[in-house]
């Protein structure tokens, strides 16, 4: 049974749970995910793409992810 997401979007903070690296560390590796798709500087990244850049199912990351 596949698990579906409580929300679409990933924060640096959701970022720093998952790796366990620091707050600005989990920053730095958004920003490197907005930058690897192109997006703007205001907008979000979804769940699937953090998945994608870092090859984590989202299966894996779905317990870290709070509300």
């Amino acid at each position: 049974m596949k698990v579906t997401p409580k929300r679409a979007c990933i924060y640096p903070k959701d970022i720093e749970r998952i790796t366990g690296k620091s707050y600005r560390q989990s920053t730095r590796i958004y920003n490197k995910i907005k930058e690897a798709y192109n997006k703007p500087k205001n907008s979000f990244i979804s769940i699937d793409e953090f998945c994608h850049y870092t090859g984590l199912n989202i299966e894996h990351i779905q317990e870290y992810i709070i509300g």
